[in-house]
Parts: structure tokens; sequence; C-alpha cells
């Protein structure tokens, strides 16, 4: 044998070693809050031998039977609108807090239903809960590090998951959602709730019926100066959000803008995300807040803030298409989504709304064209008022819940379970949408180099037929 070919053999055999080593080292360090293993880290995707969960439709449910794990702030907010929603039944909640416990037992107690299953005590005490035989869904209205766990042994449990935003916070447990949902064959909706705006669910219409043409271009953000949370210290949201901005951060929160606009786009249904690079700017606001407002030896004073106060991620689709999604909840400025689509007929933005069509687009209402926004939106909505909002606008006026979304968004979920059909989100949307969180970490810390989306729908997204709301 050559030297050539004993050096060559030998540097192969050293070359599987150290993969075997990386290999085992990866897999040793996966683990996050909660019980459930999760799937080493794949760039792109394994080959599985499970179904895919794209339009999966479970039996009807006459009656949607929930188990509640969070009733704080916003679980209690979410738990008021269900109570208005026939064909739910509310047979157990979870939480640590005895307070919140207690506000939750009154809400249903106001709206006379029956009495619930308490679980308390722990931060386990929601697996006793899950180990109950009637329940359908578990609704987690948790702080972000529980979402991926308590998804998980939901489903592993037999019940469909419902979750808050974001539903992971790494490519790991996004991989660990996917898995599950399809092992399971279990419904996993990440509980976007600016999907079902009024403003979005238009402009999805208005994109399905060709008003701006071919889609090429789209802007989202959450933007929401939240300073004030930093005063929360033993409850609220504050209490706990406040310390993702003290971890290494980007867009942290990047699914209120993105959601809408991977509908527009067919995400996961005929395009996908490709890749993203983000930057950000320097971390300064919560400092000053901090020092402005807190004692100097106050905890808010011994932190160093390293999320960068604006993230600005740009997304790159499959077919070409580009995506600016921007992050900002520092600076003091007006609240804003942005919620921006452009087409080779025309543009619509939000915050404030306004559109600007072709001269010779045969969908512009009026005298208005491009070279000037027409601010005077009404007359679109009389045209292309989305089906859903146009039977709930009445509904979703008088329960409420962030202009009504929430409880638009909560009824559509038990219509879809009570009727047998497949949800507006699933599991693929609940991981791409949230894989943005780490992804834009790692090219922050990467100077802003390019990081590649995972094909969470295993191929499957190529011939997915694009959202339809039904109505029956």
């Amino acid at each position: 044998m050559s030297n050539d070919k004993k050096n060559n053999k030998n540097n192969r055999r050293d070359f599987l070693k150290s993969a075997a080593i990386i290999s085992a080292g990866a897999a040793a360090a996966s683990c996050t809050a909660g019980s459930a293993k999760i799937t080493p880290k794949r760039n792109l995707y394994l080959p599985s031998k499970n179904k895919t969960v794209m339009g999966l439709i479970v039996p009807k449910m006459d009656t949607v039977r929930i188990g509640w794990i969070g009733v704080g702030r916003r679980g209690t907010n979410l738990m008021r609108l269900m109570c208005n929603i026939e064909g739910t039944g509310i047979k157990a909640i979870c939480d640590t807090d005895p307070k919140a416990i207690n506000r939750g037992k009154e809400i249903l107690s106001k709206a006379g239903r029956e009495e619930p299953k308490i679980y308390t005590g722990s931060d386990q005490a929601y697996k006793d809960m899950l180990a109950r035989d009637d329940l359908d869904i578990i609704m987690v209205v948790t702080p972000w590090r529980w979402h991926r766990s308590m998804a998980v042994d939901a489903m592993n449990a037999g019940k469909h998951a419902f979750v808050e935003v974001p539903a992971a916070f790494s490519i790991e447990e996004c991989w660990d959602l996917v898995d599950t949902s399809e092992k399971n064959q279990k419904n996993c909706m990440m509980m976007e709730n600016c999907c079902y705006n009024r403003e979005e669910m238009m402009v999805l219409n208005m994109v399905r019926s060709g008003v701006f043409g071919e889609i090429l271009h789209a802007e989202g953000a959450y933007i929401h100066e939240l300073r004030w949370q930093m005063k929360d210290m033993t409850e609220g949201t504050g209490s706990w959000r406040t310390d993702w901005h003290v971890k290494e951060g980007a867009n942290l929160y990047p699914t209120h803008g993105l959601g809408p606009i991977a509908q527009y786009m067919d995400i996961n249904r005929g395009d996908r995300l490709d890749y993203v690079t983000s930057l950000s700017s320097p971390a300064a606001g919560r400092d000053i807040y901090a020092k402005e407002n807190f004692a100097p030896d106050h905890k808010r004073n011994q932190h160093i803030y390293h999320a960068g106060d604006m993230n600005t991620s740009i997304i790159k689709t499959v077919k070409g298409r580009s995506i600016m999604i921007q992050h900002d909840t520092t600076t003091p400025r007006p609240y804003s989504r942005h919620n921006l689509i452009a087409g080779t007929d025309g543009v619509w933005a939000g915050y404030p709304q306004r559109i600007a069509l072709d001269k010779d687009n045969p969908h512009k209402i009026g005298g208005m064209s491009y070279h000037k926004w027409d601010k005077e939106v009404e007359k679109y909505y009389a045209k292309f008022e989305h089906p859903l909002w146009g039977r709930m606008k009445e509904e979703a006026k008088k329960n409420g819940g962030h202009g009504g979304m929430d409880f638009v968004m909560l009824w559509r979920i038990i219509y879809c379970l009570r009727n047998g059909l497949a949800l507006d989100q699933n599991v693929y949307d609940a991981a791409a949408w949230s894989a943005l969180v780490p992804l834009s970490l790692d090219s922050v810390k990467d100077r802003s180099s390019s990081k590649d989306f995972p094909d969470f729908t295993r191929g499957i997204w190529k011939a997915a037929k694009p959202l339809d709301f039904k109505m029956l």
C-alpha cells in the first residue's frame, strides 16, 4: 500500500472518530427545562417514519374538554374569553401561584362553569393533570421556558397542545415539537393571535384575491415599549421576561410580525423560509431605565443587558422573496407591528393603515395612484373583509381581547375541533416561526452571517395546499 493511500485511510479513520465524538458531545449537551427528551440539532432534516400532520383532521368533539396550565395575566384574559365560547369545558387548571389559582376559579364561577380540579404545589404538578383521561386539549399559557416541554408532555399524554408564543427557543426544541406531534398525530398549535386580527385577515384575503399581484417582499415587527414591565418583580410578565434581555439575545419575540406574513406568502404551503441574516443595535435603554427607576443595589441594576434594543432580521424564502422582521421593546416609540406586503401591483402597509396600487390595478377604488398613499382604507374593508371577521365582528367587539383577535382565535380553534376541520396553524408553523429566535441569535453572534432554516415539513411544503379558512 502506498504512503498516500495509507495516509488517506488514517485521515478518514481520524475523521470518523472525531465525528463520533462530536455527535456524542452534541447529544449529551442537549437539555432544557422539562422532562421531554429533545432530538439532536439538525440543519435541514432527517427522514421520519412518522406520518405528516400537515392538514391533520381529528375526530369531531361535541364538547372540547380543556386542561389549563397558567392562569396569570395572559392566562386569565384568555380564560374569560373561552368561557364565552359554546362547546367548551375547562375541567382542570394548574398554576404554582395560589392567587392565580383563585383568580381562575373566580372567573369560572362567575361564568357559571363547573368547579375545576386544581393542580398546584410544584413546577411538575401539570403532569398529574395530563394523566387525566377526560381532557382533549391543553392550553399552555406560561413563561416562555416551559412552552416546549409542556406541549411535548401534553402530546405524549394523548392531548392536543395549544401553546403561547414563541413555542420554542432552540432548533432542537423546534424539532422536538415536530417529532412529537407527528409521532402522536396530535395537533400542536402556537396561538399566534395576530394572524386573527381584522387587518391581517383582510390583507390575507386581498393577497388571495390577487390585489397586490405577485408577492415580492414583506415587513413585520413587534415594536412595543415594555420597559415598565421591569418593575414586575414577583409576578407578571416582566418578572421573568426581563431576564431574557439579560441573556445574549436577538429577536426574542418574532411571531407577531412573521406569522401573518408567513400566511400571506404561503410559507410551508408552497414556499419555505430558507435563511436569515440578523443584526442588533447596542443594548442601552434598559440599563438607563434601571438606573433611573431602581436603587443602585437593586436586582435590575446588577444585570448587564445583552439583548440589543432593536434587532433587524432579513429572511430569504426558497422562492426568492424577502422578509424583514424587527423587534424592539425598549426604545420610547409608538406601538407597531408594521405589517407591510409588497407585490408587482401594489403595497399595503399598517401602522398607520394605508395602501398604494398601480394605476392600472383593477382592484383600485377611487382615483389614488401609487405616487401617494391612500389612507382612506375603509372602502377596502367593505370589499375585502375576511369572511371570518365578517361573521365574528360583533362578537369580537363585545368580547374583546387585543381588539377582538384573541376571541376570534379561540373561537376559530374550537370551531375547527368541533367541526372536524384542520387547524389554521400547525406544528410546522410553530417550529418555523419560532426558529427565528435561535437563528437570529446565531447570526448576530457570527457577524450577521446567514443561518439556514431547517425544513421542518421534511419536503411536504412543496405539495401542501395554501391555507383555506373553511366556514361550514
